[in-house]
């Protein structure tokens, strides 16, 4: 049975850091893409970072470049979301998804889904 839990998120002030993590069982990690997407209430969901399998392809909404940082340890079968100086608005749900075609990811799309993690973030 696969299982993807998200962790790490939290409440922070604006300008701080938070690290999510996302662990993978169930499924073979080193094969698959993981993605992760916020979505707040009432809003569409959005990719936010994205990595391909061997950690040779990586994605940034433009929203979050030059602040996030996204990496995998496969031994560990751990996507980490390094999130820099950040905003009010992204307080939101962050979730995590895995698939084996880094394309379906880049579409907002995914096989696997976690519960998600909830940042807040405030002023």
């Amino acid at each position: 049975q696969v299982q993807v839990v998200e962790s790490g998120g939290g409440s922070v002030q604006a300008g701080g850091s938070l690290r999510l993590s996302c662990t993978v069982s169930g499924l073979k990690f080193g094969d698959y893409s993981i993605g992760w997407f916020r979505q707040a209430p009432g809003k569409e969901r959005e990719g936010v970072s994205l990595i391909g399998w061997g950690g040779y392809s990586t994605y940034y909404a433009d929203s979050v470049k030059g602040r996030f940082t996204i990496s995998r340890d496969d031994a560990k079968r751990t996507v980490y979301l390094q999130m820099n100086s950040l905003k009010p608005e992204e307080t939101e749900m962050y979730y995590c998804a895995a698939d084996r075609t880094y394309a379906r990811l880049l579409r907002n799309q995914g096989t696997c889904w976690g519960r998600g993690t909830q940042v807040t973030v405030s002023s």
